[in-house]
C-alpha cells in the first residue's frame, strides 16, 4: 500500500521569493545543446541553473519553453549522486532546499518534484526546521504544500519498506521563551561564617 503525506510547511505566507518568476533563466555547464525550433536545451556536466534565488543543480538538465513562455527543467544526476534544487522564501532568511536522484521544475503549475530518495528541507537561517523524506516529494510552491509518497512500490535499495519519514518543527512564536529567574536579593555579610543570614 502507497502512504501519502500531504503537509503544509508550518511558517504561513511563507511562498516562493516572488520575484524570481521575472528573473531570467541562466544556465551555466560544460556543454549545452539547443534546439531554437523545439524550445529544448540539454545542459550537460556541473549543470547549476539560476532564476533568481532559485537554483537548480545537476550532471545534466533539460531546459524547454512552452509557447506561452512558461519554463520547465529537469535535473538528473550521476549515478550514486543526487540532483538539487534551493530556492528562498518570502519570509525573512527562510530557504526550500532538497535533492533527490531526478528533480523536476514546472513554472507554469510553479511545482518541484523530487523523485527518487528525496528529500526536502525548509531552513529558518542555517538551521532546518522542517524535513521530508520519500520515494517522491512534490512542493507547491504557490500553496506552500508538499507531498510526500512512499509504500513498497517506492521502495528503493537506501529505504527498502518506502516509508516517508518526517521531522516537523514547532512554530517559534516567542510563547516557549524561558523566563528568566528574579534575582535573588542578597545581603552584605563581613563575615563568612556569620550565621544569621
Amino acid at each position: 500500500m502507497a502512504w501519502l503525506v500531504a503537509l503544509a510547511l508550518a511558517s504561513p505566507l511563507a511562498f516562493a521569493e516572488k520575484a524570481d518568476k521575472f528573473k531570467p533563466l541562466v544556465g551555466d555547464a560544460d556543454a549545452a545543446r539547443f534546439d531554437n525550433l523545439k524550445q529544448t536545451n540539454v545542459l550537460t556536466g556541473n549543470v547549476v541553473i539560476t532564476k533568481g534565488t532559485m537554483i537548480l543543480r545537476g550532471s545534466q538538465v533539460l531546459l524547454r519553453k512552452d509557447p506561452e513562455g512558461y519554463e520547465f527543467g529537469t535535473a538528473t544526476a550521476t549515478a550514486g549522486q543526487k540532483a538539487f534544487f534551493r530556492q528562498k522564501r518570502d519570509a525573512p532568511d527562510e530557504w526550500i532546499e532538497g535533492e533527490s536522484e531526478t528533480i523536476v521544475y514546472d513554472g507554469k503549475a510553479d511545482t518541484i518534484t523530487f523523485s527518487k530518495n528525496a528529500v526536502l528541507r525548509r531552513y529558518r537561517g542555517s538551521s532546518v526546521s522542517d524535513e521530508a523524506a520519500g520515494s517522491v516529494i512534490t512542493y507547491d510552491n504557490t500553496t506552500d504544500v508538499f507531498n510526500v509518497a512512499g509504500g513498497a512500490t517506492n521502495a528503493t535499495p537506501s529505504n527498502p519498506t518506502g516509508r516517508v519519514r518526517i521531522m516537523l518543527s514547532p512554530k517559534d512564536n516567542g510563547a516557549a521563551k524561558p523566563v528568566p529567574a528574579p534575582a535573588a536579593t542578597l545581603r552584605p555579610t563581613t563575615n563568612l561564617g556569620d550565621t544569621n543570614k
